[in-house]
This record gives structure tokens, C-alpha cells and sequence, in this order.
């Protein structure tokens, strides 16, 4: 007869450890949320939902790093909603909001952008598990522009014409390749900034701060002007980053 086998010991686990994937299904309801609005054509509520859904994926990981609750569900739960919030939720919105009259043309480009955000998180997955070198961790800048950043990038067309309420028309053949642009950005091998380990003099962290609510005091004032800036400004830092290593071997080397 077999024997049966013992019960495993129940673990218990503290209900603040739930928080961080609580936190991801919430970005994940955001992201939805917006297509929602997107089909009625509340544009800029669906723009909201989406700031929304990157702010508490920025979130989730750091609460798991706080309460010591990683864990290997809550690294899957976070990579599905990345994809779901950055890479499908943005395309739709798009297409919704200036593709239709296009349907071909402007569904190839939101295909081709949701299928590099997806490749771009799985060279993101698969470098933080590897332990051999060949693909490093992105630990000091990122390699391709995350998922978060592509999808604030991808919407910058949109900016610009809520910048300009009735008064400008973006031909859609250039949102369409705006679109596969950032789609390319995403999967590139150009280094892009990341602020994991920026550093700074103690005695200089009041200026963040006030710079920090000025930031958020324009969004909240001119929004479109400040987001078209912020991307404008990242684009230009991803430019440098480039220049810098496109030049690198081409550098005097020392003796």
C-alpha cells in the first residue's frame, strides 16, 4: 500500500505582503480602464489612466522591496500588466484617437508596437535572471527604452495636439510611424536613462524637491505643454546617451 504523504505545514503570511500585487492588479485595472475611456472618446481621461497605471507600476516593486515580499508571482504579475498597460493600452488609444480613418496602415503600426514592448520585457525578464554575464542586468541605465517610458513616448502626438485644441490635424501616415519608431526605441541596443542609482549631495536635495513640485504643479496646470517638454527633454537625453557611445571608439585611449 502507499503511503500517503505528509501534509504540508501551512504558511502564514501577513496580509501588508499582499499589498505590492495589489498594487500591480490596480495598474492593471487603470490600463483597462483606459481603452473604456478611449472608446468613448474621452481621450484625455484615458491619457490620466494610463500616468496612472505607470505611477503604480513604479510603486509595486519598491513596496516589495519594503515589506520583503518578492516573489517570483509578483515578478510575473508585474511583467503581464507592463505588457497589458505600455504596450497594448497605448496602441489601442492611438489607433482610437487617429488611426481608424487608416485601419491597414494604423493596425499594422499598433501590432508592430505591442510586439516590440513584449520583446522588450522579455530582454528585460530574461537579463535579470541570467547569472552568467552574457546578458547583464540593467542595473545603473537601461538598455532600449522601458516599457513605462515607450508608452508616454508613443502618446507625444496626442500631446501635441491637445497643445493646440482644433487647430492641428497629424497626418495619420506620421502618427502611424511615430509609432513604430518608439516601437523600435524599445528594442534597440541604445542606452537610455534610468534613475535606479542617481545620486546626489544631501545638501542639494531641497532643490530636487522644489523642482519635483514644480514639475508636478505644471502638469497639473498646463499638462499637454509639460508632458510634450518631458518628452521632448527625454528624447534629448537619450540622444546624448547615444552620441556618447557611438563616439566611444572613436576616443584617444590613454597610454
Amino acid at each position: 500500500m502507499p503511503t500517503e504523504e505528509p501534509a504540508r505545514p501551512r504558511r502564514k503570511l501577513h496580509i501588508l505582503q499582499l499589498l505590492p500585487n495589489l498594487v500591480s492588479i490596480l495598474g492593471l485595472c487603470s490600463g483597462l480602464t483606459a481603452i473604456r475611456f478611449a472608446v468613448e472618446g474621452r481621450f484625455v481621461t484615458a491619457i490620466a489612466l494610463i500616468g496612472l497605471a505607470a505611477a503604480l507600476d513604479a510603486l509595486d516593486g519598491r513596496l516589495a522591496r519594503m515589506l520583503k515580499s518578492e516573489s517570483a508571482i509578483g515578478a510575473e504579475l508585474d511583467s503581464l500588466g507592463d505588457f497589458v498597460n505600455f504596450g497594448v493600452v497605448p496602441g489601442l488609444v492611438l489607433y482610437l484617437w487617429a488611426l481608424k480613418g487608416e485601419a491597414s496602415l494604423g493596425w499594422i503600426a499598433v501590432l508592430i508596437y505591442a510586439i516590440c514592448c513584449m520583446l522588450r520585457l522579455a530582454r528585460f525578464n530574461v537579463g535579470n535572471k541570467r547569472t552568467d554575464g552574457a546578458e547583464p542586468a540593467e542595473r545603473t541605465s537601461f538598455i532600449g527604452v522601458p516599457s513605462p517610458a515607450g508608452a508616454m513616448l508613443v502618446l507625444a502626438p496626442m500631446y501635441l495636439a491637445f497643445c493646440f485644441p482644433g487647430d492641428l490635424r497629424l497626418p495619420v501616415a506620421a502618427v502611424a510611424l511615430w509609432m513604430v519608431a518608439m516601437g523600435a526605441l524599445m528594442i534597440s541596443r541604445i542606452r537610455t536613462p534610468s534613475l535606479k542609482r542617481v545620486t546626489i549631495y544631501a545638501e542639494d536635495a531641497r532643490y530636487i524637491l522644489v523642482g519635483v513640485a514644480a514639475v508636478v504643479a505644471a502638469l497639473l496646470t498646463y499638462p499637454w505643454v509639460t508632458l510634450l517638454a518631458l518628452a521632448c527633454i527625454y528624447l534629448a537625453a537619450i540622444l546624448f546617451l547615444a552620441r556618447h557611445d557611438l563616439l566611444a571608439p572613436f576616443k584617444p585611449k590613454g597610454p
